[in-house]
């Protein structure tokens, strides 16, 4: 059994009455008197670390990430507008029974960690990517991610922080972004992220996640 099989085995059992019985300490999903506090540090830390840093690059990094932008991925969930296969597969479940208070309080939990960048690990590669986050490419008229996710990649309400992300995670989404109708609220990057290359993506993939200023 691989790790992903073992948290989700964790996860889905999470789902159901779960094994303690106080409100403050339950990983019931059912039950709307448990706090999003302590569903985030009972259940959400599985994947995403207690402290919205997950230590698996397949789950994104949710320390500091914006409130807003994390109640309507939520949302989307619930509703199943979301559907790249992470999202189905993991958060369709978890989500359903979430209450908008719980989801609030998620929200405000995770937005008050402390998000942790990976290092530097190829520094060529990163300033590569932070030429397309500054500038975008102008040749193809990809306008610069800065334009709507800030200077400095922390977001702004809807828009999501995107410093200190895992690389792995930001590839993917821009890879669902610009090959599929899997998260049709993202429809604004689907015409963004259309003619970015293979490199275009990995590189600014790689200066997102060592990016730390908020």
């Amino acid at each position: 059994m691989n790790n992903v099989s073992i948290t989700l085995a964790l996860i889905l059992a999470a789902i159901g009455t779960g094994c303690q019985t106080t409100p403050e300490r339950s990983r019931n999903l059912n039950d709307p008197s448990v706090s999003g506090k302590t569903l985030a540090q009972q259940v959400c830390s599985n994947c995403h670390g207690i402290d919205g840093n997950s230590v698996n690059p397949n789950f994104p990094n949710l320390a500091e990430q914006q409130k807003d932008y994390f109640v309507d991925e939520i949302k989307e969930f619930k509703s199943h507008d979301r559907f790249d296969p992470a999202g189905f597969e993991y958060m369709w479940g978890l989500s359903r029974s979430l209450t908008e208070k719980q989801v609030g309080e998620l929200a405000a939990y995770f937005a008050a960690q402390k998000n942790i960048p990976d290092k530097s690990a190829d520094p060529k590669r990163e300033a590569e990517g932070k030429l397309v986050f500054d500038q975008g490419v102008p040749a193809k008229n990809i306008p610069p991610c800065m334009a709507c996710h800030g200077p400095e990649a922390a977001g702004n309400g809807t828009f999501p922080r995107l410093a200190g992300q895992h690389a792995d995670y930001i590839m993917k989404q821009l890879t669902v972004f610009q090959r599929t109708d899997e998260r049709p609220q993202g429809a604004v990057m689907k015409n963004v992220a259309h003619d970015l290359t293979p490199d275009n993506i990995a590189n600014v993939a790689a200066f997102l996640s060592t990016l730390s200023k908020k």
